[in-house]
C-alpha cells in the first residue's frame, strides 16, 4: 500500500469515527432530555399526591358518610405513590385510577352545597385543577422528547450506533385506552 492509499483509509476511518461520535452524543443529549422531562412529570404527580389527603380530609368534614369514595381515593393515591419510579406505563395506569377516584370525590361535592361553598374546598379544587393542567403540560413535553429520542435511535445510521451502544426506546406516558372512558358523575352515597 502506498501513502496515498493509507491516507485515504485513515481519512475514512477518521470520518466514520467523527460521525459515530456525533451520532452518539446527539442520542445522549436526547436521552437526557427525556430524563429531564420525566422529572417534570414526576414533580407534578408528587404535588398531586400531596394534595389528595387535604382534599379527602376536607370532604370528610362535610360528607363523612361518603366513605367509599374517600377510601377509593386514598387507595388510588397509595397505588400511584407505589408506582412512582416504575415504568411510565405502570405510572400512567396508577395515575388514571387516581384521576378517576378524584373525579368521584368531586362528584360527591355536588351533593353537598356547604362543601362546594367552603373556601378550603374551593382552594383545593383550584390547586388540583392547576396541577392537572401542569401534569398534562409535563406529559406532552415528556412524550414529545420521547418521540424525538425514539425516532433518533431508530433511523439509519443512528440505529447502528444505538444498537452498538445499548440505546433502547423509551415508553410514552399515556392513558391506557380502557381508562379513557368517561367517568360517571354523582356520588355513590355508600358507607
Amino acid at each position: 500500500m502506498n501513502t496515498m492509499s493509507i491516507s485515504i483509509v485513515v481519512g475514512i476511518v477518521l470520518l466514520l469515527a467523527i460521525i459515530f461520535i456525533l451520532i452518539y452524543n446527539s442520542m445522549v443529549r436526547l436521552r437526557n432530555r427525556v430524563g429531564e422531562a420525566w422529572s417534570g412529570v414526576d414533580v407534578q404527580l408528587k404535588r398531586r399526591h400531596d394534595l389528595v389527603p387535604n382534599l379527602v380530609k376536607t370532604v370528610r368534614t362535610y360528607a363523612s358518610h361518603e366513605r367509599a369514595a374517600l377510601e377509593r381515593t386514598i387507595e388510588a393515591r397509595t397505588e400511584a405513590m407505589r408506582a412512582l419510579g416504575s415504568s411510565p406505563r405502570a405510572e400512567a395506569k396508577a395515575e388514571a385510577s387516581l384521576t378517576q377516584a378524584l373525579s368521584g370525590v368531586t362528584a360527591v361535592a355536588e351533593d353537598y352545597p356547604d362543601l362546594r361553598a367552603a373556601d378550603n374546598f374551593q382552594e383545593l379544587q383550584r390547586e388540583l385543577s392547576q396541577i392537572e393542567d401542569e401534569i398534562q403540560a409535563s406529559r406532552r413535553i415528556y412524550n414529545t422528547n420521547t418521540q424525538t429520542y425514539n425516532t433518533k435511535i431508530q433511523i439509519f445510521p443512528n440505529s447502528i450506533v444505538a444498537g452498538m451502544t445499548g440505546f433502547k426506546p423509551k415508553e410514552y406516558f399515556e392513558i391506557d385506552p380502557a381508562d379513557r372512558e368517561p367517568v360517571e358523575s354523582g356520588s355513590g352515597g355508600t358507607t
